[in-house]
């Protein structure tokens, strides 16, 4: 007599392993631990074999009974039952392994080692932020254009546009890489490349020499924390990008030759820079290594000291000090070049200084401190005209030699 469901719910476990046989070989295997099993007698090439469907009740009556049918079919055609299952497993596990998830960790780790930092945490967010919510358990080669517009509209419609250039950007890049590793064969997010446009561009605003003065005389008095109160002097001094800054670690400052060497890891254009110290700056990181000398970083977090400042720390203490809208941390190296050049400083060393990627990029990897003579005076020339203007003074003179 077939087996119901009902039988089969209300087995009950033995001191041994027992049989409830349904019907053309179908039967549970009732095992001692209370677990139940579904199995399917076949023959093969003349050859008794055993299938398991799987354990009762995830495996229902109805579904044992259309495996064991499919199984009896395939046995009658001399194919394997059991083969079939174990492709399907491998499949099932290959598909797990090519998700895009997977594929998309493996091409970060791969590449961030030649990223910054911060660009490296940039893309991390991408894929763990955009992209896993959106796809990542689906196996890559199942991704459509489709699914990646709807992504990149999610993105843009909650008014990060740019953000959805970026993660567009990343998959593409990622499916070439899958594509290499032979775990992809097209890339869904060629065809919607112009589907977000780009918002213009805001450069960050210079300010004139009177708000620059005003600016500097307000930091030690309303800029805070003492820490970001010197970072803004420095950056305001220096001409590096905040992220350049807020990540110096102390060994890279030698106070002997007043010189900050920034690796090549760390900078945008990935090349070694050194930044000549004016006597204004030494000041200020001799007082910034009184405070924060004992650990590595220069300028770490007031929260977490083990990590640097936030790049939004800058910025928050700008607007405290009421320049919202007005002023930004990367403002600072727009307003030094902006200034240097009205004054006459030649262009190349003001390139130079921000660390601009030259014509001659092989001339630029070896030459790394290149200009760094002139490099040191223009930016003490900058420390002092900016005591200058703060006590309303006259500009020093520039060097004949250093006009452009």
């Amino acid at each position: 007599m077939p087996i119901s469901d009902t039988k089969a719910r209300k087995a009950l476990p033995a001191a041994k392993p027992y049989r409830i046989p349904d019907a053309d070989g179908l039967y549970l295997d009732v095992r001692p631990s209370g677990k139940k099993y579904w199995r399917i007698r076949y023959f093969l090439h003349g050859k008794e074999n055993l299938y398991t469907p799987g354990q009762y009740p995830q495996v229902t009556l109805k579904e044992a009974r259309q495996q064991r049918d499919a199984v009896k079919h395939n046995a009658s055609q001399g194919i394997d039952p059991k083969a079939l299952q174990q492709e399907e497993r491998d499949r099932s596990r290959r598909s797990q392994e090519d998700s895009f998830e997977s594929i998309a960790l493996e091409w970060w780790e791969k590449h961030q080692p030649r990223w910054t930092s911060h660009y490296a945490q940039q893309v991390k967010k991408g894929i763990e932020r955009e992209m896993r919510p959106a796809f990542g358990s689906k196996n890559i080669r199942q991704i459509t254009p489709a699914d990646v517009l709807r992504l990149v509209q999610k993105v843009e419609a909650r008014g990060a546009p740019s953000v959805a250039m970026l993660v567009r950007q990343w998959i593409a890049q990622i499916y070439r890489y899958a594509a290499s590793t032979l775990r992809a064969d097209h890339d869904p997010a060629a065809p919607i490349e112009g589907a977000v446009q780009r918002p213009p561009v805001q450069h960050s605003k210079s300010l004139a020499a009177e708000d620059l003065a005003t600016l500097a005389n307000q930091i030690d008095t309303k800029g805070g924390w003492r820490i970001n109160a010197i970072a803004m002097h420095v950056l305001m001094r220096t001409m590096l990008r905040t992220g350049e800054l807020r990540q110096g670690r102390w060994e890279e400052v030698d106070f002997m030759r007043a010189e900050w060497r920034i690796p090549g890891e760390r900078m945008k254009m990935r090349r070694p820079h050194v930044v000549p110290l004016s006597k204004q700056v030494v000041e200020l990181l001799q007082e910034l290594h009184g405070y924060t000398g004992h650990m590595p970083l220069m300028f770490p977090s007031y929260r977490h000291p083990a990590k640097p400042m936030s790049n939004t720390t800058i910025n928050k203490a700008l607007e405290r000090m009421g320049w919202q809208g007005r002023f930004s941390g990367h403002g600072f190296r727009s307003t030094a070049s902006t200034l240097l050049n009205e004054h006459g400083w030649r262009g190349d060393l003001i390139e130079k200084q921000l660390a601009h990627m030259p014509g001659d990029k092989v001339r630029a990897a070896y030459n790394h401190a290149d200009y760094l003579k002139e490099r040191r005076e223009m930016l003490q020339w900058y420390s002092d005209y900016i005591e200058a203007i703060m006590q309303g003074a006259a500009a020093p003179l520039v060097p004949a030699r250093m006009r452009a």
